[in-house]
């Protein structure tokens, strides 16, 4: 399963170099006409090659054999790190060598929850929300 949201300004919103966590965010915004707040969240970053916003959304999959072949070579990977490399953009060359991203997206978070992945509230939550993985 891959994530796609095109037409929404994402943005790198937080990275825990402690926790190796990396949150990107779209905000809902008159501009690109969205009404949803929509948060990914991977963990156990090993390496990253970002943009620091994507004006045309994101779409998360897993590298292909090609693409991992090449970012292998030049980054120097350990030949396992396949499984676990995700290219962020649909014809980009932004990647994260990580765990598996999770999203959640929502209409209206609650004001007491200044993230959708605030791991001290509980999930799911009491509003309607959707979530899930990507494999």
């Amino acid at each position: 399963m891959e994530f796609t949201r095109e037409g929404r300004l994402f943005r790198v919103v937080r990275f825990d170099p402690s926790h190796r966590q990396l949150l990107l965010r779209s905000d809902a915004v008159a501009v690109d006409r969205t009404t949803t707040v929509v948060e990914i969240h991977i963990g156990h970053v090993e390496l990253m090659l970002l943009k620091p916003i994507y004006r045309d959304g994101l779409h998360i999959r897993r590298a292909s054999a090609a693409e991992f072949a090449e970012l292998r070579e030049r980054h120097g990977l350990e030949a396992d790190a396949g499984g676990w490399t995700w290219m962020i953009e649909r014809h980009g060359g932004s990647f994260v060598v990580g765990g598996q991203p999770a999203w959640r997206e929502t209409q209206y978070p609650p004001a007491d929850r200044e993230w959708l992945f605030d791991f001290t509230k509980p999930w799911p939550p009491d509003y309607p929300a959707q979530w899930g993985i990507v494999e």
